[in-house]
């Protein structure tokens, strides 16, 4: 099947020109996505029109990506992961990482297909390629590290701190406690030797005075 490219194409052609593609490649995905129209007789008797307007979209376009790929080579992206020994991560960064990263850091929509390549598994340093188009094709830098578990260590360090400290004011409280009782017990003991007191010099004045009861009637 002959089509008339609407739009630049990866690894086919660029807007304005007719391509020889496969009959399914033609109706099942280029023309649907509009990138393409079936190149007729009609059709292409208007290839000059469609060159012409394609020729000054692609001049939009060219200057769009110039501008878009000097911003993505400027920046900078860094992801935190597990990983062994041998540098190897306990999973990956996938390329839906990197490019929603690199969306939120410059404001923009690039689709993740556009980034070449696959996962990354390895820390350090990579440099992952962005595809815009056939001719620009930046590269953004990525740096992975590896994820620090002293921070965990840490938040359990201070979560013992705090236990200890609560502890500790328990027991600072206690032996106040255990003081107030000690007193309560000491005068209650003293309350209760007086009373013996009492009781024992009444019963010993009775004893008297029945002895001297006793010597008279003698």
């Amino acid at each position: 099947m002959k089509v008339l490219l609407k739009e630049d194409v990866d690894n086919l052609g660029y807007a304005g020109e007719v391509m020889d593609v496969a009959d399914g490649y033609g109706r099942n995905f280029l023309i649907p996505q509009e990138l393409a129209v079936k190149a007729t007789k009609s059709v292409l008797k208007q290839a000059s029109a469609w060159r012409e307007r394609a020729a000054a979209r692609m001049v939009e376009l060219q200057k769009e990506h110039e501008e878009l790929a000097a911003r993505i080579s400027s920046v900078g992206l860094e992801f935190t992961a597990r990983a062994g020994e041998t540098g190897k991560l306990y999973g990956s960064i996938t390329t839906a990482d990197v490019i929603d990263q690199l969306n939120e850091a410059l404001g923009t929509d690039i689709d993740r297909r556009k980034v070449v390549g696959g996962p990354l598994r390895q820390l350090g340093e990579h440099d992952v390629t962005i595809r815009l188009s056939r001719d620009f094709q930046p590269q953004v830098k990525v740096t992975i590290n590896q994820f620090e578990e002293e921070e965990e260590v840490e938040e359990e360090e201070v979560e013992e701190v705090e236990e200890t400290t609560e502890e500790d004011e328990v027991d600072s409280v206690e032996p106040e406690a255990v003081a107030e009782e000690s007193e309560g017990d000491a005068e209650e003991i003293s309350v209760d030797e007086e009373t013996i007191a009492e009781v024992e010099q009444p019963v010993g004045e009775t004893e008297l005075e029945d002895s001297t009861v006793v010597e008279e009637e003698d």
